[in-house]
C-alpha cells in the first residue's frame, strides 16, 4: 500500500496534532480517517488521507462518509434536547405522555430523564428477535414498550447500547411528528451546513468508507467480544446480541438505510466537529442557531456516575452525552462532553476552551475503553497545543 499523504490544511500552532494523526497512518493504526477541529467558531485543523476501502483503491476524501456507530447517540441527545428547549418534551414528564403505549410493565411512571440518562432499566429486550428486526422500527419499539425493567428505574445506570436509539427516537418521532432521520436533516444538519444522515441514501454509497475490522486489544483481561461468550446470560451479552449486531456487516445496503440512531449515523470529520463546535460555543456557530447555553448547560449536568451495569467499567453520563469519567479524563476540563463510537470515532464540545472535536475512520480498534487511543491522542496534543 503506498505511503500516506495527509490531504486539508492544519495552522501552524497545531502542528503535534498533525504529526500525531501522520504518525498513526504510519503504524498502520490508520487505513482511512479524517481529523476536524475548530477553536473559537474556526476551523483550525481539517485533515484526511488513506483509504476508504480495504484494498487501498479509493482515497479518503474530505467528503468521505463513515458510520460513527455510538458517536451517533450524541446527536440523538441533540434532537431531544431541542425538543425540551421548545417546550414541546418535560425531561421529568413520565415518557408514557408521549408515548402511551410504553406504560406496559411498570414503566408508568419512568420519566423521559432516565431514558437520556440510561437510568431506565431497558439495555435489552428479552423476547427472541431476528436479525432483520433490527431494521423494523415499529417492532422494536413496540417490544420495548413491552419490555419490564431489567432493574428498578433509578437505582442504577447501564449503556443502553442499541435501545437507546429507539427510545429516544421514539420520543423525537412523537412530539415533533417527523423520524429522528428527517428530524437531523431538517434541524441540525442542513441549517448548519453539516452533513449527518441517519439513514443513508443509496446515491452516497459511493461516498461511504467501508468499515474494516482492526486490533482486537488485550490487557491481560477479557475484551468485550470474550466476555460475551462467556456470559451468554449476562446483561453485556443481552444488549448487544438480541438482534445479534455483531453477526451484521455495517457496510450492507439495509444497515446503512436503516434509522438506527444509536449505531448507524454516517458523517465526515469536519461535519462531526462542527455540530459539537456550535455547542462549544454557547449553540451557535456562523450565526445558525442549535440550543441556547442554558439547553447545553442542562445537557452536561452528570445525571450517571460510576460501575456500569452493562458495560464492564466505570461510566459517566450526562443527558444523553458521554461525559470522561475520573479514570479517563479527556484533557482538562472535566465537563467535556460528546459521545463515541464502536472503532474508534468521536464527537466532542469542550465549552471551556471553545473546541469542537470530530474524528471519524474505517479501521475499527476494539478494546475495554470508552475513548479510542487514537482520538485520545490526538486531544491530548490539542491541549498541548493550546
Amino acid at each position: 500500500m503506498a505511503t500516506v499523504e495527509l490531504q486539508g490544511q492544519c495552522d501552524a500552532r497545531f502542528k503535534r496534532v498533525r504529526e500525531v494523526f501522520e504518525a498513526s497512518f504510519a503504524s498502520g493504526a490508520e487505513l482511512g480517517a479524517g481529523l476536524a477541529i475548530y477553536l473559537d467558531g474556526r476551523l483550525v485543523v481539517d485533515l484526511w488521507g488513506g483509504f476508504a476501502d480495504k484494498e487501498g483503491g479509493k482515497p479518503w476524501r474530505r467528503d468521505t462518509l463513515a458510520n460513527v456507530y455510538s458517536t451517533t447517540k450524541g446527536v440523538t441527545a441533540l434532537c431531544a434536547h431541542q425538543l425540551i428547549e421548545r417546550g414541546e418534551l418535560d425531561l421529568d414528564a413520565p415518557v408514557a405522555r408521549y408515548w402511551p403505549e410504553f406504560a406496559q410493565n411498570g414503566k408508568a411512571e419512568i420519566p423521559v430523564r432516565m431514558l437520556l440518562s440510561h437510568r431506565a432499566g431497558l439495555p435489552a429486550i428479552a423476547k427472541p428477535l431476528a436479525p432483520a428486526d433490527i431494521f423494523d422500527w415499529t417492532k422494536m419499539t413496540t417490544a420495548l414498550a413491552e419490555q419490564k425493567p431489567w432493574w428498578t428505574p433509578g437505582t442504577k445506570h447501564g449503556y443502553h447500547a442499541l435501545t437507546f436509539g429507539w427510545l429516544v427516537g421514539e420520543l423525537v418521532r412523537r412530539t415533533s411528528g417527523m423520524s429522528i432521520g428527517r428530524y437531523v436533516r431538517e434541524h441540525v444538519a442542513a441549517p448548519l451546513g453539516a452533513e449527518f444522515w441517519i439513514g443513508l441514501p443509496a446515491e452516497l454509497d459511493a461516498r461511504t468508507a467501508d468499515l474494516v475490522q482492526g486490533p482486537v486489544a488485550v490487557s491481560g483481561g477479557p475484551n468485550m467480544l470474550e466476555i460475551i461468550a462467556k456470559e451468554p446470560e449476562g446483561m453485556l451479552a443481552k444488549a448487544f446480541a438480541n438482534p445479534p449486531l455483531f453477526s451484521m456487516s455495517a457496510n450492507s445496503r439495509d444497515w446503512r438505510a436503516a434509522e438506527l440512531p444509536a449505531a448507524n449515523g454516517h458523517t465526515t470529520a469536519h461535519a462531526l466537529s462542527r455540530i459539537y463546535a456550535a455547542l462549544a460555543q454557547g449553540g451557535e456557530l456562523d450565526s445558525v442557531r442549535l440550543l441556547g447555553r442554558d439547553a447545553i448547560e442542562r445537557a452536561r449536568v452528570v445525571q450517571s456516575s460510576g460501575q456500569d451495569a452493562v458495560l464492564p467499567m466505570v461510566t459517566r453520563f450526562g443527558l444523553g452525552f458521554m461525559m470522561p469519567p475520573d479514570q479517563e479524563p479527556l484533557g482538562p476540563n472535566p465537563r467535556v462532553f460528546g459521545h463515541g463510537g464502536a472503532g474508534g470515532s468521536l464527537g466532542l464540545a469542550d465549552p471551556e476552551a471553545r473546541i469542537g472535536f470530530g474524528y471519524v475512520m474505517n479501521r475499527m480498534h476494539t478494546g475495554l475503553w470508552l475513548v479510542d487511543p487514537r482520538p485520545r491522542a490526538l486531544l491530548a496534543a490539542l491541549y498541548a497545543s493550546l
